[in-house]
């Protein structure tokens, strides 16, 4: 009587993967909502974990070059995937562009959206309050954030005003938390925080052209790790991405 139980239990675990994987992802905080969807699925598919760490991607690069244990990186921008190439820390052949994204100003309150351009007054907007933005000479957000308002020449008159957080996902706290009125983040961060409002959405021209970055590192050894890289790029990946407001790249 016990022996189809004991049968049973031995196609169980046969039916288990023999050997589960684990994919280590370094990734840019403004991809989490997205990249944690996509890395669910793909656990559920393959059995494989994915452990990601979320931080400004001007962080992850410096930690990928001290030699932290990254199988994959996503940056927020080309500059800082230069720095990890440079450092020949990228396999061969095993870089793309695949991501886009869009620069908004948030408000913590429901205001009427305003169209963003060198006359808007938005010390005023701002008042004794704080303009909350990631890191704006080594955090991508941050830079492109101040690459737009000195493009309208507004960054003198909000200089003094800005709170500047570690990464973008910081940056969209302060705002949804009320310790700051305003923020500037991507569209797709606003759209991950029910808290915040766009406010507006800064001109295409007057920032350089977000663009998303990956890399499969030289210390990727395991077969998964590959398969992630491929699967950020296939089509179900892609339609998770585009919902969550990202701009896919051919």
């Amino acid at each position: 009587m016990q022996r189809p139980m004991r049968l049973a239990g031995l196609v169980a675990l046969v039916a288990l993967p023999a050997s589960a994987e684990q994919v280590n992802v370094f990734a840019a905080a403004s991809m989490k909502t997205a990249l944690d969807e996509v890395a669910a699925l793909f656990t559920e598919t393959t059995g494989n974990e994915v452990v990601i760490s979320y931080a400004g991607s001007n962080a992850l690069a410096k930690q990928i070059i001290d030699g932290a244990p990254a199988d994959i990186y996503i940056s927020a921008n080309t500059a800082w995937m230069d720095e990890v190439e440079g450092a020949g820390m990228i396999a061969e052949d095993a870089r793309r562009d695949i991501l886009g994204n869009t620069l908004v100003l948030i408000a913590h309150d429901d205001i009427a959206p305003i169209e963003i351009g060198p006359e808007t007054d938005l010390k005023s907007m701002i008042g004794d309050g704080k303009l909350a933005m990631a890191l704006v000479d080594s955090v991508p957000a941050g830079q492109y954030g101040k690459a737009a308002l000195e493009s309208l020449g507004l960054w003198a008159s909000v200089e003094g005003s800005v709170a500047q957080a570690d990464n973008v996902r910081a940056a969209l706290a302060l705002v949804a938390l009320n310790e700051a009125p305003y923020g500037i983040v991507y569209a797709t961060d606003a759209a991950a925080e029910d808290r915040v409002h766009v406010a507006g959405t800064f001109p295409a021209d007057s920032y350089p052209t977000v663009t998303y970055p990956t890399a499969l590192l030289t210390g990727a050894a395991d077969q998964a790790d590959r398969d992630f890289f491929a699967a950020l790029s296939d089509d179900t990946s892609d339609a998770i991405f585009a919902e969550n407001g990202f701009k896919v790249l051919d």
